[in-house]
C-alpha cells in the first residue's frame, strides 16, 4: 500500500507555513482565502518499494510580490520535508528535489496571483513507527 502523497505533503507543510492555508482542493471565493498553497500529485512512478511522485505546489496570494515570497517559503518548506517520517501516514519522505522552480502563471481572477513549482518526492511506507 502506498502513502497518500498529497496528504503526506500537506501534513508536512502545514507546520512549516504558519498562517497559510494548505489544501488539495481550492475553496470557493479564493480571493478571500489567500495566502493559500495547493498540493497536487501530477504524476510519478514506483520501483515497488519507493513511490516517486511528481508534485505541483501552487502558491496563491493577493499580489505578485506576496506570491513570489510565498512560493519561495513553500520551496524551502518542501526541501525541509526530505528525510522526515510522518507517523500518522506511516510513511517516510526520503528526498525532495525541485523539478521546476516557482514561476508566476496567470490566474483567471485579477484579485489572485498564482505561482507554480514542481517537485519530485520519494516516499515509502513504514509499517512500524
Amino acid at each position: 500500500m502506498w502513502a497518500d502523497v498529497e496528504l503526506l505533503v500537506m501534513t508536512g507543510l502545514r507546520p512549516l507555513l504558519p498562517g497559510v492555508r494548505v489544501v488539495d482542493e481550492l475553496p470557493d471565493k479564493l480571493e478571500t482565502r489567500v495566502p493559500l498553497v495547493q498540493v497536487l500529485v501530477v504524476g510519478g512512478a514506483d520501483d515497488r518499494v519507493t513511490d516517486t511522485a511528481t508534485v505541483d505546489v501552487v502558491a496563491f496570494a493577493a499580489t505578485r510580490a506576496a506570491v513570489w515570497a510565498l512560493a519561495e517559503q513553500a520551496r524551502v518548506a518542501m526541501h525541509a520535508l526530505a528525510a522526515t517520517h510522518q507517523p500518522a501516514q506511516k510513511a517516510v519522505i526520503d528526498d525532495v528535489t525541485t523539478a521546476q522552480r516557482p514561476t508566476v502563471v496567470p490566474y483567471g481572477n485579477p484579485a489572485v496571483r498564482r505561482a507554480v513549482a514542481t517537485y519530485a518526492l520519494s516516499a515509502r511506507t513504514r509499517s512500524t513507527t
